[in-house]
């Protein structure tokens, strides 16, 4: 086999292309030769961390993916679930975290791009999006510089394509200061059987490139994002893409028309590593080989060489698989929507994966083995440590605990996130029944004719980074656990889940520690809560010269609501309604707002997660809301009682009395024990709730009425909400002027 090789492929461009020295001397061997200069593009970009998952693939084996719910688990764009009447709902989480650091308005934006295309790929409008946002210190010279490009990108893009951003999350944290994390969630619905997979089938048959143009924007933009930073991050950003969010508009609307046509046999998003991992994947999933012709790719820079054309991510891009009797009808859908559509190769009998250009072969591999023959690795890892249990005693108690609520609630971490949501268009599409500031966003599910269907969908993305540091295996249970009392304090049966699991360096035994534990934990809450992981995404290598971030497995969650007649907010008491605890007062201090905001402290273990008084409570708090009792309902989590409180009020609009009688004040309001929620119910209906409630097994406590524009805690908290609501809208539009 003759391919001409004008670069000499030498160690130093074998490291700097993120491959070691085994994996290269594997590739000889699997190659039978040493690999072009655009071969070796094409194994680095198969082969890195970002796409193979070569030292997380293990441990993602372990988690749970399947359900009588699921109908899509892992390893196609998106996962699949059931809502029933023939609809399913598809959705995913992915990483953009290193180019939104080298360029945070693209970043961003791109990265919001990309899931929307992983799940309308699969045959599905969206309908909703979210991101989960971590930052460095607030007083880090890049911070305030990165939030306002990334919440830009975000709105950008996601308001000018038209889906609603209905929730998620921001944080600071120092160990972010030289790597932000975004992860951008996208969900959408189709009907179960008019879902489309990447699983090429036929031989001799046209492969078709659809939408944007090919430039040089984003080449090796995956071996980027599988290696860490150092002090020459700035010369990364030419591998950063850039995003079109108007072309996707047209992308989708295309890709809806021509699904219709029965013309696509498979399809494929260009995400990471563009026009390589997407045929790669096609043809090895149909054990097909591809060829491509890259004289016929639709380009926007002359001159581009093979190398750059393998490996460009340019946006707004796609690969098909097409039955050649439809070619012109889907030919004139494109031309409609002002897209380019073209044959750029055909599938083959051969498992070889061939690549032409200016009419010579400079590519010709084994397609299976670029995937499937992806290093696994057995990282080393290190058992985490953990931190001895704090007494409650040895915890100092606030000696103005009106100033210790406002300490908090106008604090970085739990200030209103106002000023970013209002940068998202949430309302767009108006099916939008809860929109960000509770604690899901609820979406109305309609059919392909724009009807209400009387169900909606509700959305939420949680973890809590502090908890995972200190105890990667109960804070990885907890992320679980809060996404599913989110979902179940709207009133939502939850379903499943999709993670984004962001972690340092896997060659480090601590970190590898880290991320195994929180992997272990993650799967047994998902297991116990009947919510399977369908999709995701690992993302790795986040440090900066060698500091890396605090472990975040993020987790999304989505959640069905049967009759959203009946779905519950933050906001629906009244005055006079009785509000209850369910669950049993705080106790634990370790690792809490409290102790980080009032006492400058970030020790002691997370609080234990107890996944079967999660459950139970759940279905206690659920049952309660669609038998009408609940008038609203919020879930007890960062700040503990008292936070939770103060967020119900200013949701209401209308203050609380609350009785507190106990030893250990300070522990019981700011405690941030689990599987705690606060529900209200009328005046009129509370002592039967109670009643009904006696025999449940579940702890609940009548603690306080709705009313005033007061919030009195005994006699320790006196604020009015005038007071809780300036301190809370305050630190951000303060932080960004």
């Amino acid at each position: 086999m003759n391919i001409k090789n004008s670069i000499e492929i030498t160690p130093e461009l074998v490291a700097s292309h993120g491959l070691s020295g085994d994996e290269y001397d594997r590739i000889l061997e699997l190659t039978g030769r040493e690999p072009s200069y655009t071969e070796l593009g094409i194994w680095s970009a198969m082969w890195n961390e970002h796409c193979s998952y070569k030292s997380s693939k293990k441990w993602l084996k372990t988690l749970p993916t399947e359900g009588p719910q699921v109908i899509e688990g892992p390893g196609e764009n998106a996962g699949v679930v059931d809502i029933g009447d023939g609809w399913c709902v598809v959705f995913k989480m992915e990483s953009h975290n290193h180019p939104s650091f080298i360029e945070p308005y693209q970043g961003a934006a791109t990265g919001v791009g990309g899931i929307l295309r992983d799940v309308f790929t699969m045959g599905a409008r969206p309908v909703a999006a979210m991101n989960a946002l971590r930052f460095g210190d607030p007083e880090h010279h890049k911070t305030r510089h990165l939030v306002s490009g990334v919440v830009a990108g975000i709105g950008g893009y996601g308001n000018c394509f038209g889906v609603p951003t209905v929730g998620g999350e921001v944080q600071f944290h120092p160990r972010y200061n030289q790597n932000n994390l975004v992860n951008a969630f996208a969900a959408g619905i189709a009907r179960i059987d008019g879902i489309f997979r990447s699983e090429a089938k036929g031989v001799g048959l046209p492969v078709v490139y659809l939408g944007a143009k090919t430039g040089r924007d984003g080449v090796g933009g995956a071996t980027m994002a599988s290696a860490e930073f150092d002090e020459n991050i700035e010369q990364k950003r030419p591998t950063v893409q850039v995003g079109d969010p108007f072309t996707e508009k047209c992308l989708l609307e295309a890709c809806m028309e021509l699904m219709k046509t029965g013309a696509v046999i498979a399809i494929q998003d260009m995400g990471a590593a563009g026009l390589t991992c997407s045929a790669v994947e096609m043809g090895a999933r149909g054990s097909l080989g591809v060829e491509l012709d890259l004289d016929k790719v639709p380009v926007r820079e002359e001159h581009m060489s093979a190398y750059e054309m393998m490996l460009s991510e340019s946006q707004e891009r796609m690969l098909m698989v097409l039955r050649p009797e439809l070619e012109t009808e889907a030919n004139a859908i494109f031309s409609k929507w002002g897209l380019d559509f073209a044959i750029v190769g055909k599938t083959t009998d051969d498992l070889r994966f061939r690549v032409l250009h200016q009419g010579e072969e400079v590519a010709n591999l084994p397609i299976r083995e670029l995937g499937d023959e992806a290093p696994e690795y057995d990282r080393p890892y290190l058992e985490p440590g953990k931190y001895s249990d704090l007494n409650i005693a040895d915890i100092e108690p606030p000696k103005d605990y009106n100033k210790a609520l406002i300490t908090m609630l106008g604090s970085p971490n739990l200030a209103s996130r106002r000023w970013v949501w209002e940068q998202y268009d949430s309302l767009i599409q108006a099916n939008t029944l809860q929109i960000p500031g509770g604690d899901a966003g609820v979406v109305r599910v309609c059919d392909e004719n724009g009807n209400d269907t009387g169900k909606a969908l509700a959305f939420t993305s949680d973890v809590n980074p502090r908890y995972c540091e200190a105890d990667p295996y109960e804070g990885g249970k907890q992320a679980v656990a809060e996404s599913y009392r989110n979902l179940s304090a709207c009133g939502a049966t939850p379903l499943a889940t999709t993670d984004n699991l962001n972690f340092g360096n896997p060659e480090k035994p601590e970190v590898m520690g880290q991320f195994v534990a929180a992997v272990k934990g993650i799967g047994e809450a998902c297991s116990a809560l009947d919510m399977p992981i369908v999709s995701g995404n690992v993302s790795l290598y986040n440090e900066t010269n060698g500091k890396a971030i605090l472990p975040t497995p993020t987790i999304g969650a989505v959640g069905l609501i049967g009759d959203h007649s009946k779905h519950c907010a933050i906001g629906g008491a009244d005055t006079g309604d009785i509000i209850f605890l369910i669950g049993r007062n705080g106790s634990h201090l370790g690792q809490s707002s409290y102790m980080r905001e009032c006492l400058g402290r970030e020790d002691g273990p997370p609080p234990i997660v107890d996944l079967y008084a999660e459950r139970q409570h759940g279905e206690f708090v659920r049952a309660a809301i669609n038998s009408g009792y609940a008038t609203s309902c919020h879930d007890i989590s960062d700040g503990g009682l008292a936070i939770a409180l103060a967020e119900m009020s200013l949701a209401n609009g209308l203050g609380a009395e609350i009785n507190l009688l106990t030893e250990h004040p300070h522990a019981v309001l700011f405690g941030e024990d689990q599987a705690r929620y606060l529900l209200t119910v009328d005046d009129e209906w509370a002592d039967m709730f109670a009643a009904n409630s006696e025999g449940s097994a579940i702890a609940f406590t009548r603690v306080g009425i709705v009313g005033g524009n007061m919030l009195k805690i005994g006699k320790l908290i006196s604020i009015s909400l005038d007071e809780l609501r300036k301190t809370h809208e305050a630190w951000f539009p303060d932080y960004m002027a």
